[in-house]
């Protein structure tokens, strides 16, 4: 067909398995792109879906959590081209990849490396065993776009929770296109949400939103203050982390320690 026009693509949000465009209807402008423009009630939405799914997410096996990972990686690798031309070339792809397959690999070995049986005087078995914080929201630092997105929602999925994602708001299309790697992965509909947009319009009604139970301000530069005062209303967790790691105190950084007593003989 001569003359043909190509589709032109919408980059849309990432919502309980869905793409949905902002209810606000706005969008602006990044990479040359119009980008949908997430509000307040986008952010809300986000956040009940995350609630929703993140107890299945939770009790899903160690070893099924790793393998759902791992599937991330794969749909990555099979779109290397396409993640290249949205952030700074292959290499950075190629090293989301790997710290894919990194935190797969780690999933099913938590309890052990973190976990543990604590010696007490008495009659009893005293364990220590590593369980999900909840909803988590991450503010994705604008650099690197889609590595500094992987290394910080990765290790809050290996633990069990459920994430809900600011994307960053230069560079968005990256997360964009990792979003559509996920919904054709085994990730179930709700366990990882990413929204577009401001900064600064979004990230303090995350932070104080009362059914987040953690907020990594890793990417919140100049807003970080705001933030931890908003969080300290329910007393929720505050993770500042780094954009480009990966590390077993990653993970930990995003579980709650339970003790657990048990008569001996019982």
């Amino acid at each position: 067909m001569s003359g043909r026009l190509p589709v032109k693509k919408t980059y849309k949000l990432y919502i309980g398995g869905a793409f949905p465009r902002s209810e606000s209807g706005r969008t602006y402008e990044a990479q040359d792109q119009n980008v949908a423009r997430a509000s307040r009630k986008d952010v809300r939405d986000a956040v009940q879906a995350a609630r929703g799914a993140q107890p299945k997410w939770a009790a899903a096996t160690a070893y099924n959590r790793g393998q759902v990972l791992y599937r991330i990686a794969e749909m990555m690798e099979a779109r290397v081209p396409e993640f290249a031309e949205l952030c700074s070339g292959k290499d950075e792809v190629h090293r989301a990849i790997d710290r894919w397959v990194w935190y797969a690999g780690f999933a099913d070995k938590l309890s052990q490396v973190l976990g543990g049986t604590n010696p007490v005087a008495g009659p009893y078995f005293n364990f220590t065993i590593p369980e999900p914080t909840g909803v988590v929201a991450t503010i994705a630092p604008d650099e690197p776009p889609l590595l500094g997105l992987v290394s910080r929602i990765a290790p809050v999925l290996t633990g069990g929770n459920a994430v809900v994602a600011l994307a960053s708001e230069t560079q968005p299309l990256a997360a964009i296109e990792l979003a559509e790697a996920i919904a054709t992965s085994d990730v179930p509909g709700g366990v990882v949400n990413l929204l577009t947009g401001h900064r600064a319009e979004l990230a303090p009604w995350l932070a104080s939103h009362m059914d987040v139970n953690a907020i990594d301000v890793t990417g919140a530069d100049g807003l970080r203050a705001e933030l931890e005062t908003a969080a300290a209303e329910n007393v929720k967790r505050v993770v500042s982390g780094k954009p480009d790691s990966q590390s077993l105190y990653e993970i930990s950084a995003f579980l709650e320690l339970k003790t657990v007593w048990h008569p001996i003989g019982v």
